[in-house]
């Protein structure tokens, strides 16, 4: 969901698919990510996999030892997707070899939004119906 969101907002703002899937790769390849066509963006698109796996793998093993994660499902999943669009943008990107852009309240709120909806919320979701707790 995440990457179908950050695909479509791009888009709305004239990128294309290709470029922001390089540009995703570009924090491992730095620079060289925007001359490998769609290799570089096939690696971006699984990047972006392997870390949203991560983001869900961090969620469940929180989730065993503080249970409340599933018990309070919509309110720690809209929490834990704003804590991961803060730790992406101003721990991982920053780390990366992939360009800095200059800071943007507009896309910060649009991030934290999609953040919320289409990363915190699937997983919290999603890991407590796969935990059998009922909805409350």
């Amino acid at each position: 969901m995440d990457i179908t969101a950050a695909l479509i907002v791009y888009g709305y703002y004239g990128l294309r698919p290709i470029p922001l899937l390089q540009g995703i790769a570009a924090g491992l390849l730095g620079s060289q990510a925007w001359n490998g066509g769609f290799a570089t963006a096939a690696l971006g698109l699984f990047c972006h996999f392997l870390i949203a796996f991560g983001a869900a793998t961090v969620y469940f093993v929180l989730s065993l030892w503080m249970p409340f994660l599933l018990q309070y499902a919509v309110f720690a999943g809209a929490v834990y997707g704003i804590a991961v669009y803060f730790f992406m943008n101003r721990i991982v990107v920053p780390l990366s070899a992939a360009r800095k852009y200059p800071f943007s309240v507009k896309m910060m709120i649009i991030g934290v939004i999609i953040h919320i909806f289409c990363v915190g919320l699937p997983i919290a979701l999603v890991m407590r119906k796969l935990s059998g707790l009922k909805a409350g």
